[in-house]
């Protein structure tokens, strides 16, 4: 869950596919206040990737932006398409759910958020100085249901507390639906810190508000099951084809399973505790068979044989 309980009605969602998208990254950015966060961001922000630049991955691509100025350590891990020959002969046969996760591609929906929703990612922080983050993704649940959440991210919300956003938003029928740019920073967790193998993680990007990870996150949001629209500490669970769209768009995105994170473990408001009755272990899981399915096509695929 993001900063807000979601009470909110109704929402459409229009149905197309990621690659028709690339042009939200030229989106104009409205009000002053997030004029004067934009004019303090670095400018070479990559949007969403071509498909044609991927021949390793799995069905259309989820933008992966370089950070500015990155330090070496501050890359994202990518995919070869050309896999040494050792490593392609190691490759075991693969199982019936690696086959399966190689031809996976879920429905995709697009529901952009109001812009006052969302806003710019910093390359420094309030004191002026540089932050290069790794990739974080945090993992939300919705509470109510995806069209009430789709039709908050919606509504304008001009002041700093009522703002909040998810990237991307998963339908209990496995339905992706992008919400905020990738290379956007969603507003999708408050006082919040990540603590990893670098220590603790943090950027404080407004003087009035407690640090955030969203400067480096990316947020994705599982729609809840309508018997947890509560308090409750647990519900039904999600759905198997939910689990299946969240491992697709997570290996996408190539953040390591240890920067992998729910809202309850990087929030330090002590009030986030989704998304609740979540499988880990299903998620792993399913995150293998795509990484598994990503690298046999990387060796089998025409980018392996020099086509």
């Amino acid at each position: 869950m993001s900063n807000l309980e979601l009470k909110v009605l109704g929402a459409v969602v229009v149905l197309i596919p990621i690659w028709g998208i690339a042009s939200l990254a030229n989106l104009n950015v409205r009000g002053s206040q997030l004029q004067q966060r934009q004019a303090k961001v670095a400018p070479n922000w990559t949007p969403y990737q071509s498909r044609s630049a991927v021949k390793a991955e799995i069905g259309p691509p989820v933008a992966t932006p370089s950070a500015p100025q990155p330090s070496p350590e501050a890359q994202l891990p990518t995919t070869s398409a050309t896999s040494s020959d050792t490593a392609c002969q190691a490759q075991q046969p693969i199982s019936t759910a690696v086959a399966a996760a190689q031809t996976y591609i879920p429905r995709e929906g697009l529901a952009l958020a109001d812009p006052s929703n969302y806003g710019e990612r910093y390359t420094k922080d309030v004191s002026g100085r540089p932050v290069r983050n790794q990739w974080l993704v945090v993992l939300h649940e919705t509470v109510d249901s995806a069209a009430s959440a789709v039709n908050f991210f919606r509504t304008p919300h001009p002041n700093d507390l009522d703002q909040a956003s998810y990237h991307t938003l998963i339908t209990r029928d496995g339905t992706v639906v992008y919400v905020v740019p990738p290379e956007k920073r969603a507003y999708g967790a408050g006082n919040s810190v990540f603590v990893g193998a670098n220590g603790p993680e943090t950027v404080k990007t407004d003087p009035n508000l407690p640090p955030s990870v969203n400067n480096f996150a990316y947020h994705i949001s599982l729609e809840t099951p309508p018997d947890g629209a509560n308090n409750r500490p647990g519900h039904s669970g999600y759905t198997d084809a939910q689990y299946r769209s969240l491992a697709w768009i997570v290996a996408k995105t190539r953040v390591p399973e240890a920067r992998i994170v729910t809202h309850q473990q990087v929030d330090r408001s002590g009030e986030r505790v989704d998304p609740r009755s979540f499988d880990s272990q299903k998620i792993l899981t399913s995150l293998s068979q795509f990484k598994q399915a990503a690298a046999a096509l990387a060796c089998t695929g025409p980018a392996a044989q020099g086509e």
